[in-house]
């Protein structure tokens, strides 16, 4: 009766894959009118009514603006099956990405076992999952997600040629005329990391414009030290480390001794002062040399030998200074009691002229007689009395 009236009003029951077969039917067991007719309208869904029959609720389905709409979309195709999802990728150019889960294919999950379309297609947009549907065959949801930006991405990443071995990445690298500079650090390349965690195992980074600035992960440090020698930086680098040897132990002395500098000796595993070991002896370059400068240990850098390193400390302002320090005469305790500190910067000794009849005053010293003063000449005698018993009294007599 429905589908009559329907087909007299010109109307079209729309069939769709759910338990009641028609669009915007929804079954609710138990109930008297168990089937009810809803549409989605302003971005919410709209309940339109229960009724007795799947026809009727699709009926008036059919009557909305919704509906209707619907109605005059063409109607889906057929699904696709396994060889003809195939034989389409191939058409379009796509890859149907492989992968070692239940449906064999990345992007592809089965949700609904058992189910009309049991297979379902999505992806990682904006930090979320996001479903582009659900299928019938895996192959089929495979080709939807190919056709996504992510599946397209996915595809190129798989199509990159396989990684190299330690001895191919040194091979390519002589191909292009490139050096991996060496380092001493733990992966003994410059520019090249441990990752933190998962693999691949190796980062390559350089620094860029004040930032430190990812290349990528590698499965070899050599394959990420080949990344960072086709960097401008690791060029750059490398044109650096091509200007000069380092020197020996005895080339870095005789340096010191031609420029008149000093590598000053400590009591340290490098043997020099601001010299420190930072890693195995026998690795490229494993004495550093750093030095205090404005509140913070400023790294001057990483060297073959603990005598190039402390010749890099003797240049440095700091070095300079600490050379002064130590060659500055040492005065004992005993020496330095009553010496005369040193005048300070920018002081000088005033000459000031002395009066004439200015005189110093001298403890012990007889003043000067008055100009009306005379001498009177006197004699004293003295009597010297003996008595028994007792020492000689002396009398004065003027």
């Amino acid at each position: 009766m429905w589908r009559s009236q329907a087909e007299a009003e010109g109307l079209t029951l729309l069939k769709a894959d759910n338990k009641t077969g028609y669009f915007g039917v929804k079954h609710n067991p138990g109930q008297s009118k168990p089937y009810q007719g809803q549409v989605k309208r302003g971005g919410k869904m709209v309940h339109l009514g229960c009724f007795a029959t799947a026809e009727e609720a699709a009926l008036c389905v059919a009557w909305t603006p919704e509906g209707q709409a619907a109605a005059k979309r063409p109607a889906a195709a057929p699904p696709l099956t396994s060889e003809e999802s195939r034989q389409q990728a191939k058409a379009e150019g796509l890859t149907l990405l492989v992968a070692d889960n239940k449906t064999g294919y990345f992007g592809v999950y089965l949700d609904k076992p058992g189910k009309p379309k049991p297979y379902m297609a999505q992806v990682r947009r904006g930090g979320k999952l996001v479903t582009l549907g659900f299928f019938v065959t895996a192959e089929e949801a495979a080709l939807c997600f190919a056709r996504s930006p992510e599946g397209r991405t996915a595809a190129k990443r798989a199509a990159a040629p396989p990684p190299l071995t330690s001895e191919e990445a040194r091979q390519q690298a002589r191909a292009e005329g490139l050096m991996l500079l060496t380092a001493g650090n733990k992966t003994g390349y410059y520019g090249v990391n441990v990752a933190k965690t998962g693999k691949p195992k190796y980062e390559a980074q350089v620094w860029r414009g004040g930032k430190m600035v990812y290349l990528g992960s590698f499965a070899t440090a050599e394959e990420a030290a080949l990344c960072v020698a086709r960097s401008p930086e690791g060029q750059a680098a490398a044109k650096r480390a091509a200007a000069a040897p380092p020197p020996t132990s005895e080339e870095a002395r005789q340096q010191a001794r031609a420029e008149g500098l000093t590598l000053l000796k400590t009591d340290n595993k490098a043997g020099y002062f601001s010299v420190t070991l930072i890693s195995q002896p026998g690795q490229p370059k494993p004495y550093m040399a750093r030095v205090w400068r404005g509140g913070k240990n400023v790294s001057l850098g990483c060297f073959a030998t603990a005598e190039e390193a402390a010749l890099c400390i003797a240049r440095s302002p700091e070095g300079r200074a600490a050379a002064a320090k130590q060659a500055a005469p040492q005065l004992s305790e005993e020496e330095g009691k009553g010496t005369v500190p040193p005048m300070p910067p920018g002081a000088f000794v005033k000459e000031e002229d002395v009066p004439a009849a200015a005189a110093v005053k001298e403890e012990g010293a007889v003043p000067p007689m008055p100009p009306d003063a005379f001498v009177v000449k006197a004699e004293v005698v003295v009597k010297e009395e003996e008595s028994s018993g007792s020492r000689p009294k002396r009398q004065r007599r003027k």
